[in-house]
Protein backbone atom coordinates (compact mmCIF):
# COMPACT_ATOMS: atom_id res chain seq x y z
CA UNK A 1 0.00 0.00 0.00
CA UNK A 2 1.46 3.74 -0.83
CA UNK A 3 1.87 6.20 2.16
CA UNK A 4 -0.91 8.21 1.09
CA UNK A 5 -3.21 5.93 0.74
CA UNK A 6 -2.94 4.14 4.11
CA UNK A 7 -2.55 8.01 5.51
CA UNK A 8 -5.91 8.57 3.59
CA UNK A 9 -7.62 5.29 4.91
CA UNK A 10 -6.59 6.14 9.07
CA UNK A 11 -6.40 9.58 9.23
CA UNK A 12 -9.67 9.67 10.32
CA UNK A 13 -9.19 7.33 13.40
CA UNK A 14 -5.54 9.43 14.23
CA UNK A 15 -7.54 12.58 14.48
CA UNK A 16 -9.47 10.58 17.09
CA UNK A 17 -6.93 9.39 19.41
CA UNK A 18 -5.33 13.34 19.24
CA UNK A 19 -8.69 14.41 20.10
CA UNK A 20 -8.63 11.99 23.14
CA UNK A 21 -5.45 13.03 24.05
CA UNK A 22 -6.10 16.74 24.51
CA UNK A 23 -9.09 15.91 26.31
CA UNK A 24 -11.04 17.22 24.04
CA UNK A 25 -12.94 13.88 23.60
CA UNK A 26 -13.80 11.11 26.22
CA UNK A 27 -13.41 7.47 26.17
CA UNK A 28 -13.92 4.57 28.58
CA UNK A 29 -10.77 2.20 29.57
CA UNK A 30 -11.93 -0.54 27.16
CA UNK A 31 -12.58 1.55 24.13
CA UNK A 32 -8.86 3.07 24.70
CA UNK A 33 -7.42 -0.29 24.75
CA UNK A 34 -9.04 -0.72 21.76
CA UNK A 35 -7.72 2.74 19.98
CA UNK A 36 -4.28 2.05 21.42
CA UNK A 37 -4.19 -1.72 19.87
CA UNK A 38 -5.06 -0.66 16.33
CA UNK A 39 -2.84 1.84 17.00
CA UNK A 40 -0.13 -0.25 17.50
CA UNK A 41 -0.96 -2.27 14.58
CA UNK A 42 -0.89 0.80 12.38
CA UNK A 43 2.57 2.06 13.71
CA UNK A 44 3.62 -1.74 13.44
CA UNK A 45 3.00 -1.26 9.49
CA UNK A 46 4.03 1.87 9.21
CA UNK A 47 7.66 0.70 10.81
CA UNK A 48 8.06 -2.39 8.64
CA UNK A 49 6.58 -0.45 5.07
CA UNK A 50 7.82 3.01 5.59
CA UNK A 51 10.90 2.67 8.52
CA UNK A 52 11.87 6.89 8.02
CA UNK A 53 8.87 8.32 7.11
CA UNK A 54 7.37 11.28 9.22
CA UNK A 55 4.47 9.29 9.75
CA UNK A 56 6.37 6.22 11.39
CA UNK A 57 7.12 9.58 14.03
CA UNK A 58 3.95 10.79 14.50
CA UNK A 59 2.44 7.20 15.03
CA UNK A 60 5.17 6.39 17.66
CA UNK A 61 4.19 9.67 19.04
CA UNK A 62 0.60 9.38 19.14
CA UNK A 63 0.96 5.34 20.74
CA UNK A 64 3.42 7.01 24.06
CA UNK A 65 0.51 9.45 24.29
CA UNK A 66 -2.17 7.15 24.46
CA UNK A 67 -0.60 4.85 26.33
CA UNK A 68 0.06 7.31 29.37
CA UNK A 69 -3.86 7.97 28.70
CA UNK A 70 -4.61 4.54 29.14
CA UNK A 71 -2.71 4.22 32.25
CA UNK A 72 -3.97 7.60 33.95
CA UNK A 73 -7.87 6.08 33.23
CA UNK A 74 -6.96 3.21 35.56
CA UNK A 75 -7.74 2.90 39.19
CA UNK A 76 -4.94 4.11 41.28
CA UNK A 77 -4.49 2.21 44.55
CA UNK A 78 -1.52 3.91 45.71
CA UNK A 79 -1.02 7.15 47.31
CA UNK A 80 -1.37 9.83 44.66
CA UNK A 81 2.01 11.23 45.46
CA UNK A 82 3.85 8.20 45.47
CA UNK A 83 2.24 7.66 42.16
CA UNK A 84 3.50 11.39 41.16
CA UNK A 85 7.08 10.24 41.50
CA UNK A 86 7.45 6.62 41.53
CA UNK A 87 5.40 6.32 37.88
CA UNK A 88 3.95 9.61 36.14
CA UNK A 89 7.38 10.99 36.51
CA UNK A 90 9.35 7.80 35.08
CA UNK A 91 7.38 7.73 32.23
CA UNK A 92 7.29 11.27 30.94
CA UNK A 93 10.91 11.00 31.02
CA UNK A 94 11.41 8.11 29.04
CA UNK A 95 8.67 9.83 26.15
CA UNK A 96 11.02 12.93 26.13
CA UNK A 97 14.59 10.87 27.30
CA UNK A 98 16.10 12.24 24.50
CA UNK A 99 15.95 16.08 25.76
CA UNK A 100 18.05 14.57 28.86
CA UNK A 101 20.82 13.52 26.54
CA UNK A 102 20.36 17.10 24.98
CA UNK A 103 20.87 19.31 28.33
CA UNK A 104 23.65 16.92 29.38
CA UNK A 105 25.19 17.50 26.15
CA UNK A 106 25.15 20.81 26.23
CA UNK A 107 25.69 20.99 30.18
CA UNK A 108 29.28 19.38 29.59
CA UNK A 109 29.79 22.07 26.48
CA UNK A 110 29.28 25.19 28.64
CA UNK A 111 31.08 23.70 31.54
CA UNK A 112 34.20 23.25 28.95
CA UNK A 113 33.82 26.41 27.91
CA UNK A 114 34.24 28.15 31.48
CA UNK A 115 37.47 25.74 32.03
CA UNK A 116 38.89 26.77 28.52
CA UNK A 117 38.50 30.50 29.23
CA UNK A 118 39.70 29.98 32.55
CA UNK A 119 42.62 28.50 30.80
CA UNK A 120 43.51 31.35 28.61
CA UNK A 121 42.58 34.35 30.37
CA UNK A 122 43.89 34.33 33.89
CA UNK A 123 41.39 36.69 34.93
CA UNK A 124 38.30 35.02 33.71
CA UNK A 125 37.32 33.31 37.35
CA UNK A 126 37.55 36.82 39.17
CA UNK A 127 35.28 38.12 36.08
CA UNK A 128 33.23 35.81 36.56
CA UNK A 129 32.92 34.42 40.34
CA UNK A 130 33.29 38.45 41.53
CA UNK A 131 36.92 39.81 42.76
CA UNK A 132 35.50 39.32 46.93
CA UNK A 133 34.45 36.03 46.50
CA UNK A 134 38.13 35.02 44.84
CA UNK A 135 39.92 37.00 47.54
CA UNK A 136 38.08 35.53 50.45
CA UNK A 137 38.19 31.93 48.31
CA UNK A 138 41.85 32.90 48.15
CA UNK A 139 42.33 33.61 51.96
CA UNK A 140 40.22 30.01 53.08
CA UNK A 141 42.63 28.43 51.05
CA UNK A 142 45.38 30.19 52.64
CA UNK A 143 43.90 28.71 56.28
CA UNK A 144 43.49 25.04 54.65
CA UNK A 145 40.12 25.30 54.16
CA UNK A 146 39.12 26.11 50.44
CA UNK A 147 35.41 25.53 51.60
CA UNK A 148 34.84 27.60 54.25
CA UNK A 149 32.75 30.17 52.69
CA UNK A 150 30.24 27.00 53.27
CA UNK A 151 30.56 26.83 57.16
CA UNK A 152 29.51 30.90 57.82
CA UNK A 153 26.06 31.40 59.27
CA UNK A 154 23.41 29.66 60.91
CA UNK A 155 22.39 25.95 59.66
CA UNK A 156 18.57 27.02 59.35
CA UNK A 157 19.28 30.62 58.08
CA UNK A 158 21.62 29.15 55.14
CA UNK A 159 19.77 26.38 54.40
CA UNK A 160 16.22 28.62 53.67
CA UNK A 161 18.61 30.79 51.73
CA UNK A 162 20.27 28.26 49.32
CA UNK A 163 16.73 27.04 48.86
CA UNK A 164 14.85 29.71 47.58
CA UNK A 165 18.11 30.89 45.63
CA UNK A 166 17.99 27.42 43.68
CA UNK A 167 14.59 26.92 43.36
CA UNK A 168 14.85 30.45 41.63
CA UNK A 169 17.48 29.12 39.65
CA UNK A 170 15.46 25.80 38.52
CA UNK A 171 12.20 27.74 37.98
CA UNK A 172 14.10 30.04 35.20
CA UNK A 173 16.07 27.26 33.63
CA UNK A 174 12.67 25.79 33.19
CA UNK A 175 10.28 28.93 32.37
CA UNK A 176 12.65 30.19 29.89
CA UNK A 177 12.00 27.60 27.75
CA UNK A 178 8.92 28.98 26.28
CA UNK A 179 11.63 31.57 24.30
CA UNK A 180 11.57 28.81 21.97
CA UNK A 181 14.10 26.67 24.65
CA UNK A 182 17.01 29.55 23.89
CA UNK A 183 16.36 31.24 27.37
CA UNK A 184 17.00 27.94 28.85
CA UNK A 185 20.19 27.42 27.23
CA UNK A 186 21.21 30.61 28.13
CA UNK A 187 20.24 30.43 31.86
CA UNK A 188 22.27 26.82 31.78
CA UNK A 189 25.28 28.24 29.63
CA UNK A 190 25.62 31.22 32.58
CA UNK A 191 25.09 28.50 35.36
CA UNK A 192 27.55 25.90 33.51
CA UNK A 193 30.41 28.12 32.42
CA UNK A 194 30.20 29.21 36.24
CA UNK A 195 30.99 25.96 37.37
CA UNK A 196 33.50 25.56 35.09
CA UNK A 197 35.41 28.52 35.60
CA UNK A 198 34.77 27.46 39.86
CA UNK A 199 36.25 24.67 39.35
CA UNK A 200 39.34 24.84 37.50
CA UNK A 201 40.22 27.98 39.92
CA UNK A 202 40.57 25.34 42.77
CA UNK A 203 42.17 23.59 40.62
CA UNK A 204 44.75 26.08 39.74
CA UNK A 205 45.20 26.83 43.13
CA UNK A 206 45.70 22.95 43.51
CA UNK A 207 43.23 21.91 46.21
CA UNK A 208 40.85 20.72 43.88
CA UNK A 209 40.49 17.75 45.25
CA UNK A 210 39.80 19.26 48.88
CA UNK A 211 37.04 21.43 46.87
CA UNK A 212 35.49 19.30 45.71
CA UNK A 213 35.19 17.06 49.17
CA UNK A 214 32.71 19.98 49.92
CA UNK A 215 30.82 21.52 46.92
CA UNK A 216 30.39 17.86 45.57
CA UNK A 217 28.26 17.25 49.19
CA UNK A 218 25.71 19.34 48.26
CA UNK A 219 26.23 19.38 44.46
CA UNK A 220 25.05 16.24 43.37
CA UNK A 221 21.54 16.79 43.78
CA UNK A 222 22.05 20.40 42.68
CA UNK A 223 24.13 20.53 39.72
CA UNK A 224 22.36 17.19 37.87
CA UNK A 225 18.99 18.56 39.08
CA UNK A 226 19.79 21.91 37.51
CA UNK A 227 20.43 20.10 34.25
CA UNK A 228 17.30 17.95 34.39
CA UNK A 229 15.18 21.42 34.71
CA UNK A 230 17.46 22.18 31.52
CA UNK A 231 15.65 19.33 30.70
CA UNK A 232 12.55 20.35 31.34
CA UNK A 233 13.00 23.96 29.89
CA UNK A 234 13.96 22.33 26.45
CA UNK A 235 10.78 20.42 26.11
CA UNK A 236 8.12 23.42 26.88
CA UNK A 237 10.44 25.21 23.95
CA UNK A 238 9.86 22.37 21.67
CA UNK A 239 6.06 21.90 22.32
CA UNK A 240 6.68 25.78 20.94
CA UNK A 241 8.76 25.55 17.82
CA UNK A 242 7.55 22.17 16.49
CA UNK A 243 3.70 21.56 17.32
CA UNK A 244 3.26 18.40 14.99
CA UNK A 245 0.08 17.53 13.82
CA UNK A 246 -1.52 19.51 16.84
CA UNK A 247 -2.40 23.74 16.76
CA UNK A 248 0.48 25.39 18.67
CA UNK A 249 -1.67 26.54 21.33
CA UNK A 250 -2.12 22.66 22.12
CA UNK A 251 0.82 21.31 21.27
CA UNK A 252 1.94 24.33 24.28
CA UNK A 253 -0.33 22.99 26.63
CA UNK A 254 0.65 19.40 26.25
CA UNK A 255 4.21 20.14 26.81
CA UNK A 256 3.88 22.57 29.20
CA UNK A 257 1.71 19.72 31.17
CA UNK A 258 4.51 17.11 31.05
CA UNK A 259 7.26 19.48 31.21
CA UNK A 260 6.27 20.50 34.34
CA UNK A 261 6.34 17.16 36.14
CA UNK A 262 9.73 16.80 35.80
CA UNK A 263 10.08 19.94 36.56
CA UNK A 264 8.15 19.70 39.98
CA UNK A 265 10.44 15.84 40.05
CA UNK A 266 13.98 18.20 41.08
CA UNK A 267 11.59 20.13 43.68
CA UNK A 268 12.77 17.90 46.47
CA UNK A 269 16.06 17.10 45.17
CA UNK A 270 16.66 21.22 45.23
CA UNK A 271 15.53 21.21 48.84
CA UNK A 272 17.77 18.29 49.98
CA UNK A 273 20.66 19.86 48.35
CA UNK A 274 20.06 22.87 50.12
CA UNK A 275 20.01 20.86 53.10
CA UNK A 276 23.21 19.39 52.93
CA UNK A 277 24.59 22.50 52.00
CA UNK A 278 23.69 24.03 55.02
CA UNK A 279 24.03 21.29 57.79
CA UNK A 280 26.51 18.86 55.84
CA UNK A 281 29.08 20.91 53.67
CA UNK A 282 30.85 22.78 56.44
CA UNK A 283 32.05 19.85 57.89
CA UNK A 284 33.72 18.86 54.56
CA UNK A 285 37.26 18.92 55.58
CA UNK A 286 36.80 17.48 58.85
CA UNK A 287 34.71 13.90 57.90
CA UNK A 288 35.98 10.89 57.53
CA UNK A 289 36.98 10.58 53.98
CA UNK A 290 34.62 7.11 53.62
CA UNK A 291 31.98 9.02 54.68
CA UNK A 292 32.65 12.32 52.42
CA UNK A 293 32.41 9.64 49.08
CA UNK A 294 29.51 7.91 50.35
CA UNK A 295 27.51 10.99 50.67
CA UNK A 296 29.05 12.26 46.91
CA UNK A 297 28.80 9.15 45.08
CA UNK A 298 25.33 7.88 47.07
CA UNK A 299 23.55 11.03 46.02
CA UNK A 300 24.68 11.06 42.60
CA UNK A 301 23.91 7.62 42.00
CA UNK A 302 20.26 7.61 43.60
CA UNK A 303 19.73 10.86 41.54
CA UNK A 304 21.36 9.19 38.52
CA UNK A 305 19.52 6.21 38.34
CA UNK A 306 16.03 7.69 38.97
CA UNK A 307 16.11 9.61 35.68
CA UNK A 308 18.75 6.99 33.67
CA UNK A 309 17.33 4.36 34.78
CA UNK A 310 14.61 3.88 36.91
CA UNK A 311 12.23 5.09 33.96
CA UNK A 312 13.28 1.93 31.48
CA UNK A 313 12.27 -0.53 34.40
CA UNK A 314 8.80 1.36 34.93
CA UNK A 315 8.60 1.02 31.17
CA UNK A 316 9.83 -2.57 30.88
CA UNK A 317 7.30 -3.49 34.23
CA UNK A 318 4.04 -1.71 32.26
CA UNK A 319 5.07 -3.45 28.53
CA UNK A 320 5.24 -6.88 30.56
CA UNK A 321 1.71 -6.03 32.50
CA UNK A 322 -0.10 -5.39 29.24
CA UNK A 323 1.79 -7.98 26.68
CA UNK A 324 -1.20 -10.71 27.86
CA UNK A 325 -3.67 -7.57 26.49
CA UNK A 326 -1.57 -6.63 23.16
CA UNK A 327 -0.76 -2.86 24.65
CA UNK A 328 2.90 -2.54 24.27
CA UNK A 329 4.71 0.88 24.10
CA UNK A 330 7.68 1.07 21.60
Amino acid sequence: MREVAFIKQNKAKWLEIEQVINGKMKKNPDDLSSLYINLINDLSFSQTYYPKSKTTVYLNFLSAQIFQKIYKTRRIEENRIKHFFLTEVPLTVYQYRRYLYYAFVFFILFVGIGVISSIYDKDFATLILGEGYVNQTLENIKKGDPTAVYGTGANWATSIMIIVNNLAVGAKLYVYGIFGGLGTLYALMQNSIMLGAFQFFFKTQNVLLESAKGIWLHGAFEIFGMVVEAMAGLILGASVLFPRTLSRLESFKLGFRNSFKIYLSTVPFTIFAGIIEGFVTRYAQTMPLVLNGLIIFGTLSFIGFYYFIYPHIVIKKLNQNAISQGEKIR
